[in-house]
């Protein structure tokens, strides 16, 4: 090695250089090797299986075109070293990773462009493949999956034709294939509403089917954005009412659209969380989305009409004042005065332009008088009938008995329309506020139809009117769920097409499976058609209707060809995600969506010791939260279906649940308020400027948005992709979010090289490692460390892990400053592997092993070496040493204290009494004066 230039670095240094070419050649070596495919028990991935397997998943990501920024990773990297930590330990891991690759983003690009969505796509899936690939991630390639693919979208199709062909059975409170329901009718084991099976024409029967199947179709109200030409789902919508993308007005409208009867569901969907290992945060959150309420349903009469409402508070039904419907209510042009009918009408288009969001939000509360009263069931008062926005269509009966004295928006609204207030609960002593919602007897809740509340409480209050109304034909005690059934069209391309076609009569008939999967066409346009913003009563016209070479087919499907038209919206993108973990575990199965055997091996539920049975799934499931209600909860539904039908083992897709936290850093934003490339910004004298002015710093979520980026390649290319690794698994507990600063890299870069040099030389490259047997404090801390290593790892404290490796390698630092001892340099290479596994393995060969460590040995700890350490204190009594006392390392003052006064020659000297002081000196002595 050449010494002419002073500040040479050593040959053999650890740099980012070195660690680059390290880290290539070990991944070159596993993807040559193998070395992190999982067999399955069949089928072309076939090998020896052990019984202790662990199925590690990350949540699906989207190939953005902009690739990842270092926040992407941090889940990623969390599950990569859960997995090789269990590998080393000798399970078998299956971790890999897929493309949730239809969506909005390749598609409006398509739209800019012209350049088709799959070649988007597709290059999108390469960068980030080679980004994740450069951090050494342990996926078994083979199974990797994107939902662009034919190959598994025609199992996506294949599982809406099973939830099309099935229907819900209360009875037998599971979904059942619609072929049972059909033999039902034709036998007369299951009435028909009005006309009997066998006199039912094809569309009637197949009318009456759809209103049992669980994928169906429906008038919904949907939003749709002229402007976008599109429908939007609730997430897509300001809470302002109008687009996210292109601030485009969005109306409520009904629509023919497709739905899936998800809240058949409702009762399994909010019991069975009950058996998953989730956090409580998102569990509480499914609960509120599915809002399971026990209550009553009243009826109000209307002249001849009964107008329906479901309440919670049965008990508050003395303090209904008024009732309102919600603008889309039916009965509203039923009931309404004829003069009022003007109004109600400008008040419907007013509302139209408004968000669910922004009507439940709105605090300036409207409303219109419809003329029209009702009579209230349990002290027959005529109460006014309203309409207002803060009433929802969608939500329970799209109708409200008004307690002003119990609820706040009613109180609000009874102010604002001058409208009685009547309390029917007793506020707590010392309220002074508007509507009370706390508990308390019951008030003014008497009449002499000989029903009689008042003095109750709530709970009993409740079932004494409950059973009034049920005897009296006005009412009945019910359960009431929030969550609507899920709309599952989309008027765009880019996305799974619905094996459907429609005969003549507009009858909607299932593609036989043998004809998927049902591929795109090519388009010559990608956009949908729009219209002008304001125009609300336009149609949507979706990419794929101007296809019509591909929409009009001819096709025998059992009685001899015949033209059918197939459906033009597509799924959304939800659809590929609720069911990949499926494919993960058979991506070569071509019969079937998942061998049985190999579902059973890896999702399959676990004999139980205690309580509920295992539900199944994945074993560690990892993403943000920002997924838990939707996907989810969408999930959970096919996967329960699919279990109904008898096509699963388990009846839920992930047992267990773990959310990471996010990275976040400093913005800039300059006098305009515009953001400015955060890399850009200098710091002076506890200032910040960019190009020579003064900006502010503010504190969010890394995004492009706010131009505070920094790329995983570039801390790669910087630092290497191990100290990358261990400085984002080291920022702190993976469920917080953590601030991000590229100066504190340098701070797992510095370990890693101090733990490098302990090892090898740096001038020659050659082993340091000496045969010399470590001290008993070496070996203690060595086993203490390997003992709270295998704690961290299996409980995802990644970030304590780093700091019981670092202090090990400090030691060896310090007391082996001539190599570090095999006993100690072998385990903490091993133990090193999960968090920066490339220059573990690097170490390992030099340590003379052959093939890799991504199998193990993970060291295991002497339990001799973890007896507690015991300090021995010295007892002195009014000054001179009189006796001594052994104590745990780790005892508190107090514990030394009481083994101090309770030694003999010190008990004896008290005699009984008490010490007039006891001076503890942590470590040193215990100083008694009597």
């Amino acid at each position: 090695m050449s010494t002419d230039a002073a500040d040479e670095k050593p040959a053999f240094r650890y740099t980012a250089e070195l660690a680059g070419e390290i880290e290539k050649r070990w991944q070159q070596h596993w993807e040559e090797h193998g070395t992190f495919h999982a067999p399955n028990p069949v089928g072309p991935l076939q090998g020896d299986v052990p019984a202790d397997k662990l199925f590690v998943q990350d949540m699906f990501p989207y190939p953005s075109g902009s690739g990842l920024h270092v926040g992407h990773p941090l889940g990623f990297i969390g599950t990569d070293v859960y997995a090789r930590y269990h590998r080393m330990n000798g399970r078998n891991v299956l971790h890999t990773m897929g493309f949730d690759a239809f969506g909005l983003p390749a598609e409006q690009y398509a739209v800019q462009t012209g350049r088709h969505p799959r070649k988007t796509t597709e290059d999108n899936i390469r960068t980030y493949l080679r980004q994740i690939r450069r951090l050494g991630l342990g996926h078994d390639e083979r199974r990797r999956i994107s939902t662009i693919d034919p190959d598994y979208y025609k199992w996506t199709q294949w599982i809406f034709l099973q939830i099309f062909n099935s229907w819900y059975d209360p009875r037998a409170a599971k979904a059942r294939p619609i072929a049972e329901l059909v033999a039902e009718f034709e036998s007369g084991e299951r009435a028909t509403p009005d006309t009997p099976w066998a006199e039912l024409t094809g569309p009637e029967r197949e009318k009456l089917l759809g209103q049992h199947r669980l994928a169906y179709l429906s008038e919904a109200p949907v939003n749709w954005c002229p402007g976008l030409g599109t429908v939007l789902a609730n997430e897509e919508v300001t809470a302002d009412g109008r687009s996210e993308r292109g601030n485009f007005p969005v109306f409520r409208r009904s629509l023919r659209q497709w739905m899936m009867r998800i809240t058949a569901y409702s009762d399994r969907l909010v019991d069975d969380l009950d058996r998953l290992d989730w956090p409580e945060k998102v569990k509480a959150m499914q609960r509120n989305w599915i809002g399971r309420s026990h209550g009553a349903r009243v009826r109000f009469a209307v002249g001849d009409h009964d107008i329906e409402v479901f309440t919670t508070r049965p008990d508050t039904l003395f303090g209904a004042t008024y009732v309102v419907l919600a603008p889309e209510h039916p009965l509203v042009d039923v009931i309404a005065a004829p003069e009022r009918a003007d109004e109600i009408a400008a008040y419907r288009r007013e509302v139209a332009r408004k968000s669910d969001l922004d009507r439940q939000e709105n605090k300036d509360k409207t409303g219109v008088f419809t003329g029209a009263h009702a009579t209230n069931p349990v002290n027959g008062a005529q109460i006014p009938v309203y309409v207002a926005d803060y009433v929802l269509m969608g939500y329970g009966t799209g109708a409200i008995m008004a307690v002003p004295g119990q609820d706040q928006r009613d109180w609000d609204f009874a102010k604002k329309f001058d409208l009685p207030i009547i309390r029917t609960v007793q506020p707590s002593e010392g309220f002074d506020g508007e509507a009370y919602t706390g508990a308390g007897p019951a008030i003014n809740s008497s009449h002499e139809s000989s029903l009689s509340l008042d003095g109750l409480d709530v709970a009993e209050a409740k079932k004494k009117v409950i059973a009034w109304l049920e005897e009296h034909d006005r009412g009945e005690g019910t359960v009431q769920f929030k969550l609507r059934d899920w709309l599952f069209s989309r008027q765009r391309y880019w996305g799974e097409p619905f094996p459907i076609v429609y005969d003549e009569d507009g009858t909607p008939v299932a593609v036989p499976e043998s004809m998927l999967p049902i591929e795109l066409p090519e388009v010559d346009d990608y956009s949908p058609r729009t219209f002008e913003p304001e125009d609300a009563n336009s149609e949507p016209s979706p990419p794929l209707s101007r296809a019509e070479d591909w929409v009009t087919v001819e096709l025998d499907l059992g009685d001899g060809p015949r033209k059918y038209r197939r459906e033009t919206n597509t799924m959304p993108n939800w659809a590929g995600s609720c069911w990949y973990q499926l494919r993960y575990v058979d991506p070569t199965e071509t019969e079937r969506f998942v061998n049985a055997e190999n579902e059973r091996y890896w999702l399959g539920p676990r004999p139980a010791e205690h309580g509920d049975a295992d539900p199944g799934g994945v074993d560690l499931y990892i993403g943000g939260v920002e997924h838990a209600v939707l996907h989810l909860l969408y999930a959970r539904f096919w996967q329960k279906v699919l279990f109904d039908l008898g096509h699963l083992t388990g009846d839920e897709p992930y047992r267990r649940l773990f959310n990471q936290g996010y990275i976040e850093a400093y913005a800039y934003t300059d006098a305009r308020g515009a953001y400015v490339p955060a890399e850009r910004v200098e710091e002076r004298g506890g200032k910040y400027f960019f190009e020579g002015g003064e900006v502010r710093r503010e504190y969010g979520k890394m995004g492009k948005s706010l131009k505070n980026v920094v790329t995983p390649d570039e801390m790669c290319e910087k630092y290497g992709a191990d100290t990358f690794r261990l400085y984002e698994m080291s920022m702190g507990p993976m469920d917080v979010s953590r601030p991000w600063a590229t100066k504190d890299v340098v701070g797992a870069q510095r370990f890693l090289q101090r733990l490098w040099r302990n090892l090898v030389d740096e001038s020659t490259g050659e082993l340091r490692v000496t045969s010399e047997e470590p001290g008993e404090e070496a070996l203690r801390l060595l086993h203490r460390t390997i003992a709270g290593v295998h704690d961290d790892y299996a409980n995802l404290r990644y970030n304590t892990a780093g700091a019981k490796l670092i202090e090990l390698n400090n030691h060896v630092t310090k007391h082996y400053p001539g190599g570090a001892p095999r006993v100690l340099a072998e385990p903490l290479v091993l133990m090193l592997a999960p968090l920066s596994p490339h220059v573990a393995e690097e170490l390992w060969a030099k340590l003379g092993h052959t093939g890799s460590l991504a199998h193990g040995p993970f060291p295991v700890a002497d339990e001799a070496y973890l007896v507690e350490d015991t300090a021995e204190y010295p007892i002195q009594v009014n000054g001179k040493v009189r006796a001594r006392v052994v104590v745990a390392a780790s005892a508190s003052q107090d514990e030394v204290r009481a083994a101090a006064l309770a030694e003999g020659k010190v008990a004896e000297l008290l005699a009984g009494k008490e010490p007039r002081k006891v001076i503890v000196v942590p470590g040193r002595l215990v100083n008694v004066v009597l």
